[in-house]
């Protein structure tokens, strides 16, 4: 049984933000509600207030164009994103890493948006996200701001989110030119499971004589994690594996894997490598 609240449920955002300045920490924002619900049940939230911003409808704008890239709303759901053809064509990573969310049913309400707001270091999004180099769209009565989602997370379960304010929307920029990008999923059952490892990449032919490469992590870490410093190894003109016997050891320093019910740091810490070789010498070939 949930427990008790008052539900309230704006049509737009000016009086979301109302409703969140008079509310406050007391107050829950729902969209999908596929983990605000697991935990009311779980007592690990109570709020006094949940507002449904469903039907706000600026927040289930969707759109793509090659100049500003794709425009993700707040209440956009997963499956809708993945129907989307400028998902598919334009964003693979995006698109392998979102099909691994929970099941069908669960992708008919969970949003992009509250994917990356509830801050698990599993969510699966963030390596696409981070690889692509997404922005978080955010507003509060104050006003609106941006903010590049490698600097979105601050933490287990916490996010840089302001008292009183909301995502409002995700862009995510075109890829460049002639990229290859996806996302590896290592978990305990094919079917519906959070993530032990998930690897997210892009890859890019460079002007220089080695190729541009990005990589994301899930799971091995407080938060979803870049690897800034490993993708610089592969701007060298040498074989794919020499490279990544140069990277592999310097993405490991990057990741701190914890042992959990889902695996432990050791086993964590060899998908990390064995996901990382395999996803690039996939885009690597392709590329």
């Amino acid at each position: 049984m949930l427990p008790k609240f008052d539900y309230v449920a704006p049509k737009t955002i000016e009086e979301t933000l109302e409703l969140l300045d008079k509310h406050g920490q007391d107050a829950r924002l729902l969209a999908g509600g596929t983990d605000l619900i697991v935990s009311l049940r779980a007592r690990e939230r109570i709020p006094k207030t949940v507002i449904d911003i469903k039907a706000v409808k600026e927040l289930h704008e969707l759109s793509y164009d090659d100049r500003r890239g794709l425009g993700v709303g707040a209440a956009v759901t997963l499956n809708r994103l993945l129907r989307y053809d400028a998902t598919s064509k334009h964003f693979p990573v995006l698109c392998e890493a979102v099909s691994t969310i929970g099941d069908y049913e669960i992708r008919n309400r969970a949003t992009l948006a509250g994917n990356i707001c509830n801050a698990s270091p599993a969510a699966d999004s963030a390596p696409a996200l981070l690889v692509l180099e997404a922005t978080v769209n955010l507003a509060s009565s104050k006003g609106r701001r941006s903010v590049p989602v490698r600097e979105f997370f601050a933490g287990v379960k916490k996010t840089v989110l302001a008292r009183s304010e909301m995502v409002t929307s995700v862009n995510v920029p075109t890829p460049p030119r002639g990229s290859r990008s996806g996302y590896l999923k290592a978990r305990r059952t094919v079917g519906e499971d959070l993530a032990v490892v998930g690897v997210g990449g892009l890859v890019t032919s460079s002007s220089k004589s080695g190729k541009a490469v990005r990589l994301a992590y899930a799971s091995v870490a407080p938060t979803p994690v870049r690897a800034l410093e490993a993708e610089k190894t592969f701007e060298k003109d040498e074989p794919l594996d020499k490279l990544l016997d140069q990277a592999i050891p310097i993405v490991t320093k990057t990741v701190s894997p914890i042992s959990d019910v889902r695996g432990g740091r050791e086993y964590r810490a060899n998908l990390v490598e064995v996901l990382t070789r395999r996803l690039l010498r996939r885009l690597w070939e392709a590329n």
